[in-house]
């Protein structure tokens, strides 16, 4: 018969919390990014600005090119929901660059954006 006393499973569990803790707080406190030296966080807004732009376009233009044929008033409507959209895709652009388009009613702090998300915890 084994004498050996069965491992914990919560006392393994914890210590792999705290190594995947330690890990992740890690790259936070060195800057964060990728090995080729560009942070993901600036790569990630660099390419939701350029699709956020686009998209606007892309839909607005669609919405005008629709109405055009419904109503047969080409290109009026077209050309109108042209400048609808850049102007929404400025708006989009400028909400993602300050930190408004994250969610209702959260705005990131100077700390959170210089130090990155840390969970606070009571």
């Amino acid at each position: 018969m084994d004498e050996r006393e069965p491992a914990d499973p919560l006392k393994a569990l914890g210590e792999r919390l705290e190594k995947a803790r330690r890990g992740r707080e890690e790259p936070a406190a060195t800057g964060g990014g990728s090995r080729t030296g560009v942070p993901q966080n600036a790569l990630g807004l660099a390419f939701r600005i350029g699709v956020e732009l686009v998209s606007a376009l892309v839909v607005c233009v669609g919405i005008g090119w629709l109405i055009d044929r419904w109503l047969g008033t080409r290109p009026w409507a077209m050309v109108v929901f042209f400048f609808l959209g850049a102007a929404a895709g400025m708006l989009n652009v400028y909400r993602a660059i300050n930190g408004l388009g994250l969610s209702a009613g959260y705005r990131q702090t100077s700390d959170e954006k210089t130090v990155g998300r840390e969970s606070h915890e009571d």
